[in-house]
């Protein structure tokens, strides 16, 4: 293979050699067919004395050697043209691979870029792929990059990702149940914080199982502890809770729309008379400023007394019947409660989005015990705080977004979900990299997802995948010539991905890092060893008072709701109080709240 040109010494000549030698026991097969995106490679499966050498292998990088450059491929099919095993002579095979770029040797060392520009030759010579031109496949030009596992094909070599470019254009981390998406979640997070001291993350948790992964840089968020006042939620947010996720009543949405500006004003100014809309410094309905319920439930109580009003009084009457019902349900006090009533826009948004960090950068909101009416307005809230504080501090604050089930929130069927939540995560999907808000997707159905949300995560961690349909989304999301890698979605392992896209310099097939087992998500909610005592600890009397959301508490919901609805009178306020506070120890209570309303409405008529 090499020349002996006389003229260079023995010792020159005899590395030469030695380094023939070992090409030649590199030497796989010789290309016999190329049509400019794949080559076949023929080869043989055993050696001359019948042992069978495994070089060949589905997922396994190869290098067809042209001189100045190195094609490199990847292999995806091998067989067997006559489908027959041969006991006493060679077994020819035939190696299907696909031509995913070139690597050169540079004055720095060898370099790869994607594409081809010089194709392979009949009778290219196939090498098995030396580890200096795999480390050169992978790495990243200089860019910011952190460790997040190994490569499948060579554990020796790190898979490294640029975190820039990752966080910046968004990413999506799919898979089937129980292949630990989760588990590489919480090692994607804790990655970018080493990287990223300056980063917020929010992450929407549904299962309520990321704070046990994250614990000594997270703070927990769930039904006990959120405060987000109802005054903080939009027009069209606040009435799905108010309707509890069913379709809304135009006439009473209207009303809202007229009466809350009202009732803002008179927080504003007490004893101020009249709200007049003034040009552009008008309140509208979706100005995050505070009001009171008990003011909102007054007008409404006005509006009823009118004359003009006497055909409406049906629709004010059971939109008030709908507040109260809201006002009264337990499950709303992070909404309602009497502290909220305040001013307290800074501490909710201090808190939620850790300003100022305290070490604590990752807000795990857990939403398992929220009501289920409920989480789409408060994830459509979040998200739109969060696109809004990136915007408005002109770049200085980074947010992270991450969204765990993400197909709940931004369904691929537009008729389903909550377009507000869909609106807000895709205002961060679309503009949120110019302002530093980015948006982490998480699902198990990419294929029930919106497409036009997975199409801009520009960086895909693809792990296992069963549905034939959500493989085919993945295969459409690929930019490069890499697709055939993913025909491995099916077959990977644990902590297993295939990673593509700006965050990593070529398609890879990777193993996440394996983390301490007491950092696993969900580890902590785990009830393994009481089922091994064999013991019996359940308490059905805590089960019941969690299902029904009762707190022990010095102060009742009835007096912690009463406040809420009934606040403290100020000076020059009119005073107004409703008939009667309810109680909650009694079911029959819920009852007479309507026909509080329609005796009221009774003696308005005969009024």
């Amino acid at each position: 293979m090499f020349v002996d040109r006389g003229d260079k010494s023995g010792e020159s000549t005899s590395q030469e050699r030695r380094d023939a030698a070992q090409n030649d026991k590199r030497i796989l097969g010789h290309v016999v067919r190329c049509d400019g995106a794949r080559a076949t490679i023929a080869a043989f499966a055993d050696g001359i004395d019948g042992e069978v050498t495994g070089l060949w292998t589905v997922g396994r990088l190869i290098s067809i050697n042209l001189g100045h450059t190195r094609t490199v491929g990847l292999v995806y099919e091998i067989g067997k043209s006559d489908r027959f095993w041969h006991h006493d002579a060679q077994n020819p095979i035939e190696v299907s691979v696909e031509l995913i770029g070139e690597v050169r040797d540079g004055p720095e060392g060898p370099f790869f870029d994607r594409g081809i520009t010089v194709y392979p030759h009949i009778g290219a010579i196939s090498h098995r792929i030396r580890a200096r031109d795999l480390g050169a496949i992978y790495d990243l030009a200089g860019r910011k990059s952190i460790t997040i596992g190994q490569l499948s094909q060579d554990d020796t070599i790190d898979a490294c990702i640029a975190i820039d470019d990752t966080l910046n254009r968004h990413f999506a981390v799919v898979g089937t149940t129980g292949v630990g998406k989760s588990t590489a979640v919480s090692l994607l997070v804790r990655k970018a914080l080493e990287a990223r001291p300056n980063l917020r993350v929010l992450i929407l948790d549904p299962h309520n199982e990321f704070a046990s992964s994250l614990p000594d840089v997270s703070i927990r968020i769930d039904t006990s502890t959120l405060e987000l006042p109802f005054w903080m939620f939009r027009l069209e947010e606040f009435a799905e809770v108010v309707y509890r996720g069913r379709e809304t009543i135009a006439e009473e949405i209207d009303i809202l729309r007229d009466l809350i500006p009202a009732a803002k004003h008179q927080y504003r100014n007490p004893g101020g008379g009249l709200y007049v809309r003034r040009g552009g410094d008008a309140l509208t309905a979706d100005t995050p400023i505070p009001y009171r319920m008990a003011d909102l439930l007054k007008l409404i109580d006005e509006r009823m007394g009118l004359l003009e009003s006497k055909n409406d009084r049906p629709t004010y009457r059971a939109l008030r019947i709908r507040l109260e019902a809201a006002l009264n349900d337990p499950r709303y006090r992070f909404m309602f409660h009497s502290r909220l009533i305040e001013d307290t826009i800074h501490e909710t948004v201090g808190k939620i989005f850790r300003l100022p960090l305290d070490g604590r950068p990752v807000t795990c909101f857990e939403m398992a015990g929220l009501p289920s009416e409920v989480v789409n307005s408060v994830c459509s809230v979040l998200a739109r705080l969060a696109f809004d504080l990136a915007l408005w501090s002109e770049g200085k604050l980074k947010l992270l977004v991450l969204c765990e089930e993400a197909h709940r929130y931004m369904p691929a069927d537009q008729r389903l979900g909550f377009a507000p939540t869909r609106h807000a995560l895709s205002r961060i999907a679309k503009e949120g990299r110019k302002y530093g808000c980015y948006l982490g997707v998480v699902t198990q159905r990419p294929g029930e997802l919106d497409p036009t949300i997975l199409s801009q995560c520009s960086t895909v961690f693809a792990m296992r995948l069963a549905n034939e349909h959500d493989q085919a989304i993945i295969r459409s999301a690929i930019a490069d010539s890499s697709a055939s890698t993913l025909s491995f979605l099916s077959s990977m392992g644990q902590r297993e991905a295939i990673a593509f896209g700006e965050g990593v310099a070529t398609t890879m097939r990777m193993k996440f890092e394996k983390i301490d087992s007491a950092l696993l998500p969900g580890a902590k909610t785990k009830r393994g060893a009481a089922d091994e005592s064999g013991g019996d600890d359940v308490d059905l009397v805590e089960i019941v008072e969690r299902l029904r959301n009762v707190q022990r508490a010095p102060q009742s919901a009835a007096a912690t709701l009463g406040d809420a609805v009934s606040p403290v009178r100020q000076a020059g306020e009119p005073e107004f109080r409703r008939p009667s506070s309810p109680r909650f120890d009694d079911a029959s209570d819920y009852a007479p709240t309507s026909a509080r309303a329609g005796s009221f409405g009774i003696r308005l008529q005969r009024d």
